[in-house]
């Protein structure tokens, strides 16, 4: 059982330097009361923080720090799990994170991660889901368990029932079964990698204690015409090696003319500029009696004298025209010839191509005729290795068959182990046998409260709820106040099977504002009932209903605001 003792902290949301300490074991009924935003639900949020790094409200890590302080933040959290006295000390700039069992600092070797980890599962033994569902209930961030999804509902099951184990044991043999199926997979393919070895050598072995003379004679009579072959080839390879040469002496010389051809192309495009822009001059001056700029009238003579001269323009470009063009016909010729010869090595290239991959399978023909011959020229000494090889692989085989079987037979315990641990198999016969106390538990806190409702869950985790005239809802079906009702049942049942279990089982509920909305004055009264009948429990209750709930509480504990800072104003 955890037995939280005092809690303290400092620069924490709203808190100053002065640390605010809270006795958590002062009084079996605690009202925490104070004005909008002086600071009581923070005792959540460092508790919270405190043992899961998270608070209990959704406040980024950063945005506890006090802002005006802006470093400093730091939590103290005592409690007992058994004979042994644990301390945890949280803080944010800087950041600290110790664990002190009986006065001794536990070793910080591990991460952060697995330091938090050892907290929640080795100390603990409750993640924070679990951990809300048994200790605290509260108006923001809580989420009741009725509206969690069935997962995480299970995982808050497992939790109290101490059955999480089975769940960390089948996460183990997840991984251990996964090698084990590579190694199956590894082990029965070398077995066939043996086995078809041993079936190759096997074959070739046969073919060796077949092999005559005939065969030899008939391998070196296809390797005398693989010879003869082969020069044939290798002459045809010389003779085509000439011809490309010769083809591509004769086309040398074709980069030159290409560019020539793209030069005199350039020209003929300036050449029929040019003659365009005259001609147009001289059809203005042949047309034309005015300027058309100045408006000035234009002579005879000098019109005359205009049209002589871009005549002769003209003649002297078509001239020039007319050679370049007599020059790009020759150009296009030779362009011809060159590409007639390219084809003509391509197609020789072809053909060389051809005659090259005969050679190579000449070749390689004739190297393996080579190698069998040298085999019959070792035959009794391969045939004894053979054999010798052939026994070394049967033995081989026998091992690694045997080494097989052993996985399997492992692999097949570890199936029958998984299918023990997993959700259907000993978890859900512990289950099985806890969920009747379960609904029996749940049933008598709402008829405490004077909720009169037949409330079942299945092994599922799923909710039928049945009036007194057997309609049947489920837990949406009903208003705040009834929700209310049955998440406190809830509660108090997950706290009764904790203690039987021995899991999740403390002196600590915090309630936070749950009697400010949903719950009437009827429902706080039988809550109250089922509170007085809690032995060894120290309930911390938080409201703005103070006036009307002082008179049930042994210890009373108020918040407010100092300065900006939160402050303890003890009644």
């Amino acid at each position: 059982m955890i037995q939280f003792k005092r809690i303290s902290y400092k620069n924490f949301l709203s808190t100053g330097n002065v640390p605010i300490e809270v006795d958590l074991r002062k009084s079996q009924l605690t009202l925490v009361i104070g004005a909008n935003g002086s600071g009581k639900s923070t005792l959540l949020d460092a508790l919270c923080f405190a043992l899961f790094n998270r608070p209990f409200r959704i406040i980024k890590k950063d945005q506890m720090v006090n802002t005006i302080n802006n470093g400093g933040c730091e939590v103290e959290l005592e409690f007992n799990v058994g004979p042994k006295e644990y301390k945890v000390i949280r803080g944010v700039k800087p950041n600290i994170f110790e664990i002190h069992c009986d006065g001794q600092l536990m070793s910080q070797d591990a991460s952060a991660i697995d330091y938090q980890k050892y907290l929640e599962s080795n100390i603990m033994r409750c993640n924070y889901r679990s951990f809300c569902q048994v200790v605290l209930l509260g108006s923001s961030s809580y989420m009741p368990f009725m509206k969690m999804r069935a997962s995480f509902r299970r995982e808050v099951v497992e939790e109290i029932l101490d059955i999480r184990a089975f769940s960390r044991m089948d996460t183990i043999l997840s991984g251990q079964q996964r090698d084990l199926q590579n190694k199956i997979t590894e082990t029965r393919h070398q077995c066939e990698l043996i086995e078809t070895k041993y079936q190759t050598e096997a074959k070739y072995l046969d073919t060796l204690l077949h092999k005559d003379i005939d065969v030899q004679t008939h391998k070196n009579r296809v390797l005398e015409k693989n010879t003869k072959d082969r020069l044939e080839y290798e002459n045809k390879v010389s003779l085509l090696n000439k011809e490309i040469d010769s083809a591509k002496e004769c086309v040398k010389d074709r980069d030159i003319v290409d560019d020539k051809s793209k030069k005199l192309t350039k020209i003929e495009a300036k050449i029929e500029q040019n003659l365009e822009r005259h001609k147009t001059s001289l059809k203005f001056f042949e047309e034309n009696d005015v300027c058309p700029t100045c408006t000035q009238p234009l002579s005879t003579e000098f019109k005359h004298q205009k049209c002589d001269e871009e005549k002769n323009k003209i003649n002297t470009l078509q001239d020039g025209m007319e050679k370049l063009l007599k020059e790009l016909v020759s150009m296009g010729e030779k362009t011809k010839e060159y590409d007639a010869v390219a084809d003509k090595i391509y197609n020789l290239n072809v053909d060389l191509s051809k005659v090259n991959t005969s050679l190579e399978g000449l070749k390689n023909q004739s190297d393996n005729i080579e190698e069998d011959l040298k085999v019959f020229q070792n035959k009794d000494e391969d045939i004894a290795n053979i054999r010798k090889q052939l026994d070394e692989m049967k033995d081989q085989l026998r091992h690694c068959k045997i080494e097989l079987d052993k996985i399997v037979e492992e692999k097949m315990y570890q199936d029958v182990l998984r299918q023990v641990l997993n959700d259907k198999g000993a978890k859900a016969q512990i289950i099985k046998k806890y969920i009747p106390i379960m609904n029996q538990l749940i049933n008598k806190y709402l008829q405490a409260m004077e909720f009169y409702v037949s409330f079942h869950l299945d092994e599922e985790f799923n909710e039928t709820v049945k009036s007194r005239y057997r309609d049947t809802f489920n837990y949406n079906n009903f208003s705040e106040g009834e929700k209310m009702r049955i998440d406190l049942a809830l509660l108090f049942t997950w706290r009764d099977i904790a203690k039987l279990k021995n899991s999740t089982n403390t002196n600590l509920l915090i309630l936070d504002e749950i009697f400010d909305s949903s719950l009437d004055l009827a429902g706080t009264d039988d809550f109250f009932k089922i509170i007085q009948k809690l032995s060894n429990e120290n309930v911390f209750i938080i409201s703005h209903k103070g006036d009307i709930l002082f008179d049930k509480f042994t210890n009373i504990i108020k918040y407010k605001k100092d300065q900006n800072f939160t402050v303890l104003d003890r009644i």
